[in-house]
């Protein structure tokens, strides 16, 4: 698809009005194609100009405006000359289906050899599957016919009724954006059920089916009472119908949120025993996709600039929803150290940008924005207007808006008068200063004049933001001390705070979005303190600030490595201990680390996972992580044989599959098993995920055969894109002795080949591969440089440059650790 520029969408806007979409699509043929047949009408303001509709199709056998025979398209654009006031555009052909995660993507089931199909019509897919007006402020009511094989299940925006063996016809839709169109088809299992007079379904791979219906009634119980909640939050029913949630293999994001139809990755079936992260992260998910039924796809932004309209509002809603209704209360706490952590990372880097109004000059600018930054940062700063303005003045303002707005489309300015509104204070200033600005204010605890203070540091010129947030102190496993506090100045008086004689923490609430900087005291006592400390969000805070303190470079590596040493075994929460200890392994013993140090800190961290097992009982959900943890880390060949063997493992994770491929990962990385053994684990696991962990193992392999193999495999575009993903992820492994050697020479193919892969994967999934892939594990000069001289070429994607600029900034980090931290 050629791009796709704002003045051209607005021009097109302003020009056309579509009054409906009927779209016919037949499954039913054998390999690799569809045929699609499009009948669109549309209205011209200006009878006798031209325009473009947008359809990527094999071969079109009918392309006809008014009856009248069309040119054929030119990249992906049909021009429509001539228009009278009334349209009719009808389009018919051989679609491709895609591997990549966008259009319709075709996977087979290695399990049972089944074929599934599902819709991704994000950010300019649609015309993969139908010819349309792509962009968000064109919406129309769809209706949608599908011819399918008999025995497959068919969903998708409007109710599906099946007229016939086989054929299917949709409900005629409300107005919808055409991002948002699915469809889903396959034989798929099913469980369903009726809650508030909305019939919910979900669905999964047939090899599936045992987990779908063990796990189903939490799935539902979640959306059920989401669903409730949000109808009592927005005071607008769900406007859709009814509600499919469809788990998909190979999809690119966590899920998507088609009216009526939501697809997930599925990886949230669980093939074995969750933890309770785990079971907290799909809560999260599945309320963030309920919340756009309403703030998205009810009110759609008006141009991809204002995607914070749909990602930072749903973030915000699916952490709150699940902590209130959910069962998860210390969902804020997993939010703040997995998500916050992301964004943190985001702000600080060169690709950041405002959470609101970014310029999106074309529609695959506008894809490198959906980050941390448009989720996590934007989430937090409506958390922190809701800590402002109260919570009624801030839901009314909600209600007020998408009452306003309703099936149509929206921009910040419409959301910021409808808040002001509400709630009679001055969101306009409090907008510019957190919504246009860029960067993380840093929090840390100091002196004036012997007084102790706050102390608010903006990055670069101050922005002028307000933080509502309260300071905590504990000592002896107590909170001795808790300050609510408004910082609205550099310096912020706490002549009653304990500083020296406490752990005194920043933000201990985690209510605003700034950076924590611990003071020397509390770094000092935190390997005695850490654990005991009673309040789950003070460690939260405490642990973000050790992980971010490493990768902003104020933070020795080493002094956070042993306050995990001492501490973490001991952590209470596994919602925190699971993600901290993964990032201690990458961050804390990693590439922040001299090549030298690392072996030694690795092992350390897998000491500590040991010790921590040791303390949990058999059948502790937390023993899961501990044990992936450790799996990934030790050195322990025996041990990590007899896991991979599926023996002498926690009884918690007796049949787990995964365990078994994390160890012979680990030990396929440490040039101790073979493509042999991989094949021989694969036997006895025919799934898709056992097939992508066969092909991740395989990329670890430390040879020069292995490597190669795995390398053509990547750039000859012989993979899908969750394999490719999978490949690129493992390639740059640096455990075993000599892996340097061989993989440097690869540093270099990697900048050159690696990123101009769009052609074969797709522009989301090549996001996946080069964020995946890029070889921070090689933390030298060198790296650097070849990542510069890929950014200087200027022949990138704009999400290929957006990943190899964050990349490389990780990387000079790491780089300036080293340096500055250098071992006595």
């Amino acid at each position: 698809m050629p791009l796709l520029y704002q003045d051209e969408a607005q021009a097109r806007s302003a020009l056309i009005e579509v009054t409906s979409y009927d779209v016919q699509l037949d499954l039913t043929g054998p390999g690799e194609t569809f045929t699609s047949t499009s009948t669109v009408t549309f209205a011209a303001r200006e009878p006798g100009t031209e325009t473009f509709a947008d359809v990527v199709a094999l071969d079109l056998s009918e392309a006809t405006l008014n009856g009248r025979r069309l040119d054929p398209p030119v990249d992906g654009r049909l021009r429509l000359g001539d228009l009278a006031r009334t349209n009719v555009l009808r389009v018919s052909g051989t679609f491709a289906y895609s591997r990549d995660g966008q259009g319709l993507h075709r996977s087979v089931d290695p399990a049972d050899g089944q074929v599934y199909i599902y819709g991704m019509s994000f950010l300019d897919a649609a015309p993969q599957v139908f010819a349309c007006f792509d962009q968000p402020d064109l919406k129309a009511p769809f209706d949608v016919r599908v011819s399918a094989p008999d025995d497959w299940v068919v969903a998708g925006n409007g109710h599906a009724e099946q007229v016939a063996p086989g054929d299917w016809v949709l409900a005629t839709t409300p107005p919808l954006a055409t991002y948002f169109v699915t469809v889903c088809a396959g034989p798929y299992a099913t469980v369903e059920r009726e809650h508030d007079g909305i019939a919910l379904a979900v669905h999964a791979r047939a090899s599936m089916a045992q987990q779908l219906r063990e796990q189903a009634d939490d799935i539902l119980r979640v959306t059920e009472r989401s669903f409730d909640y949000y109808h009592q939050l927005f005071g607008i029913r769900y406007p859709w119908g009814d509600y499919h949630q469809f788990f998909v293999p190979e999809f690119n994001a966590g899920a998507m949120e088609n009216p009526g139809c939501v697809v997930f990755r599925d990886q949230y079936i669980f093939r074995g025993h969750p933890t309770r992260g785990e079971l907290l992260s799909r809560a999260s998910v599945i309320a963030h996709e309920m919340a756009h039924q309403w703030f998205g796809n009810l009110v759609t932004m008006r141009w991809w600039d204002d995607l914070w309209l749909n990602e930072s509002f749903a973030e915000y809603m699916g952490y709150r929803t699940t902590a209130a209704v959910n069962e998860f209360p210390d969902a804020w706490a997993r939010m703040g150290i997995e998500r916050k952590t992301w964004g943190y990372a985001e702000d600080r880097g060169p690709g950041t940008h405002p959470v609101a109004g970014s310029a999106a000059g074309d529609n695959y600018t506008a894809l490198t924005n959906f980050d941390g930054i448009s989720y996590s940062k934007g989430a937090s700063v409506l958390r922190q207007l809701v800590a402002w303005l109260g919570d009624e003045a801030f839901l009314a303002g909600v209600r007020a808006h998408l009452s306003a707005h309703r099936f149509g489309n929206a921009t910040l300015a419409d959301f910021l008068a409808a808040m002001q509104q509400a709630s009679g204070q001055d969101v306009n200033t409090w907008a510019g200063a957190w919504l246009r600005t860029t960067g993380a204010d840093v929090l840390s605890v100091g002196s004036a004049a012997g007084v102790p203070t706050l102390i608010c540091t903006p990055p670069g010129d101050p922005a002028g933001r307000r933080h509502v947030v309260e300071v905590g102190a504990f000592a002896g496993g107590q909170e001795v001390q808790r300050f609510p506090l408004v910082v609205d100045a550099t310096i912020t008086p706490l002549p009653d705070l304990l500083v020296g004689r406490a752990v005194v923490v920043p933000n201990v609430s985690d209510e605003t979005w700034a950076q924590v900087d611990l003071d020397e005291h509390s770094l000092q006592v935190l390997p005695q303190e850490l654990a005991s400390i009673p309040d789950l969000d003070a460690r939260q805070v405490i642990w973000s600030s050790l992980i971010e303190g490493v990768a902003r470079v104020v933070l020795d590596p080493r002094r956070a490595l042993e306050v995990f040493e001492a501490s973490w075994p001991d952590e209470p929460s596994d919602v925190i201990a699971g993600p901290v200890g993964v990032k201690a392994a990458f961050v804390f013993a990693g590439d922040f680390l001299p090549y030298e140090e690392r072996p030694a800190a690795i092992a350390s961290v897998a000491e500590a996972a040991m010790r921590r097992l040791a303390g949990l009982d058999d059948g502790d959900p937390a023993a899961i992580s501990t044990a992936r943890l450790l799996a990934a880390t030790t050195r322990d060949h025996e041990l990590l044989q007899s896991w991979a063997r599926g023996e002498s493992l926690p009884a918690v994770l007796a049949d787990d599959r995964d365990i078994r491929w994390s160890a012979l990962h680990r030990l396929a990385a440490l040039g101790l098993a073979d493509e042999d053994a991989i094949a021989q684990l694969r036997r006895s696991d025919p799934t898709l995920t056992g097939a992508l962990a066969a092909v991740a193992a395989g990329a670890a392999i430390p040879t020069a055969d292995a490597k190669q193999r795995a390398w053509s495999a990547l750039v000859g575009a012989h993979l899908s894109n969750y394999e490719a993903a999978r490949v690129a992820g493992s390639f740059f492994d640096v455990s075993a002795p000599g892996s340097l050697e061989l993989l440097r020479p690869y540093v270099d193919r990697f900048f050159t080949e690696v990123p101009r892969l769009s052609h074969a994967y797709g522009e989301f999934a090549l996001s996946s591969i080069v964020s995946a892939g890029f070889p921070l594990s090689i933390t030298e000069p060198h790296t650097a440089e070849q990542a510069q001289v890929a950014l200087d070429d200027g022949d990138l994607t704009a999400s290929a440059r957006r990943q190899i600029l964050q990349g490389l900034a990780l990387l000079r980090d790491a780089l300036r650790s080293h340096e500055r931290f250098a071992s006595k």
